[in-house]
């Protein structure tokens, strides 16, 4: 059986993009999901003079080896002004530093979220237009708008957007 790892680019504890990201791992058959929380893998703010000071911290070795381990990723990113959250970028950052690729050149559901109507649709853009120079294998990605609205009992309850997401499930199953 092949394995994949679901998380959300946010540390909120009632993240709605690790709700999303819940949902759609638990849509990919055949797989066994392992839903990973940021909270579990603090790190401290990437800095140049902290890394040649300290090296580069055991949490973003051990997030970094889930990666390479699985047989695919689904994330769910969360948007701050415009971008993916800080969380994220720090990790992403401090992994950058162990491995340039550090994708792995795993297949990727790319996603995001949020309360407004863009879904989280510019910080998705960014990241589909960054991952690729970083071994990102992006080979779905979806947006649902207005979270509240459309997600509930953890799934989505637009029928629209649900099918939207299936069709890409379905794609990223393909790929694992």
């Amino acid at each position: 059986m092949k394995n994949i790892i679901a998380f959300a680019g946010s540390d909120s504890k009632t993240s709605i993009n690790k709700q999303l990201a819940t949902y759609a791992a638990s849509l990919v058959e055949g797989t066994e999901a392992t839903v990973l929380d940021l909270n579990d893998f603090e790190l401290p703010m990437y800095s140049m003079n902290l890394e040649l000071a300290e090296g580069i911290p055991d949490n973003a070795y051990k997030f970094l080896n889930l990666i390479k381990a699985t047989d695919g990723i689904v994330l769910s990113l969360a948007e701050h002004n415009g971008t993916y959250a800080t969380v994220f970028k720090n990790l992403f950052d401090w992994m950058s530093r162990i491995d340039g690729k550090l994708w792995s050149d795993k297949p990727m559901l790319l996603m995001a979220t949020s309360p407004g109507a863009r879904g989280g649709a510019t910080g998705l853009e960014i990241a589909q237009a960054r991952f690729g120079y970083m071994g990102g294998n992006i080979v779905g990605s979806f947006s649902l708008p207005s979270f509240n609205d459309n997600f509930s009992d953890g799934k989505i309850t637009n029928s629209e957007f649900n099918n939207q997401l299936l069709e890409e499930v379905e794609q990223f199953a393909e790929s694992v």
